[in-house]
């Protein structure tokens, strides 16, 4: 028998911290972007198919390789007390496990995906885009479900440059996996 859900009030804030965001249940949709809780809905099935065929390939080639962890959403990302993140899909390099503690991953991850939604495309290619530069990640992919493109950013001195962009059919290739490419036709084919 399970016991019911406790009740969690969190009190009305200008501005939120880490500390406040740790309170919400489990599974509550919300993520931490510039102090604000930003409630972040259910996607929509073709982006969770995107997202399962994304984390195949992932998944597969880091297993394969035995290079690190490849972690699904929702996973909590802590940058600093205004910024936690539940991003699509990160990888983690096998030597920077320390990074994982078991409420959250505690810093950048070396490689993160996120797959535009409506209601979230502006934060993860600004706000969300600039915490991760800042922070170190190494490589961003921003994958358009409604263009069906695919854009690979590498972390340069706190920035992220352009350095692929496919759309519609073509490869792209991951900078911090080396030998890992995908063709972006197989990722956004209809069901």
């Amino acid at each position: 028998m399970s016991l019911p859900a406790k009740e969690i009030q969190i009190p009305a804030r200008e501005v939120y911290t880490y500390a406040d965001y740790a309170l919400l249940p489990e599974g509550a949709p919300y993520q931490l972007i510039g102090g604000k809780l930003i409630m972040t809905p259910a996607p929509t099935t073709y982006h969770q198919i995107i997202s399962m065929r994304l984390e195949g390939r992932f998944y597969n080639f880091v297993a394969e390789k035995s290079v690190g962890l490849v972690l699904f959403a929702p996973v909590d990302v802590y940058f600093e007390e205004k910024e936690c993140y539940q991003p699509d899909i990160i990888f983690i390099a096998k030597e920077r496990f320390s990074l994982i503690e078991p409420a959250k991953i505690n810093g950048a991850p070396d490689l993160v995906i996120e797959i535009l939604s409506p209601s979230t495309a502006y934060y993860d290619i600004k706000k969300k885009a600039r915490t991760y530069a800042r922070h170190g990640v190494k490589e961003y992919w921003l994958v358009d479900p409604e263009e069906q493109s695919i854009e690979v950013y590498v972390g340069e001195e706190g920035k992220f440059v352009l350095d692929q962009k496919v759309e519609g059919e073509g490869k792209v290739k991951s900078l911090t996996l080396k030998g890992l490419e995908i063709e972006t036709k197989e990722i956004f084919a209809p069901v």
